[in-house]
């Protein structure tokens, strides 16, 4: 027998934005790392994509700390 309690609309709501968000986050990442493969094989040069790695590590964690930060 299941006892447990179904969930609420505003839970399931919450969830589901969540769940949206960290899709939209791992979508970004793999963007900006392919962007970064593809702009170091279109400029010859490896410091270009370390660049381009390291300013998108960087903008993430801005926007993840600022992000708790204001909760």
């Amino acid at each position: 027998m299941d006892t447990t309690t179904p969930p609420k609309p505003d839970d399931a709501r919450r969830q589901r934005s969540a769940n949206l968000r960290t899709a939209l986050v791992f979508a970004s990442i793999a963007v900006v790392f392919f962007v970064g493969i593809i702009t170091t094989k279109w400029m010859g040069g490896p410091t270009i994509g370390i660049g381009v790695m390291g300013v998108a590590v960087l903008v993430f964690l801005v926007f993840a700390i600022g992000r708790n930060v204001r909760k």
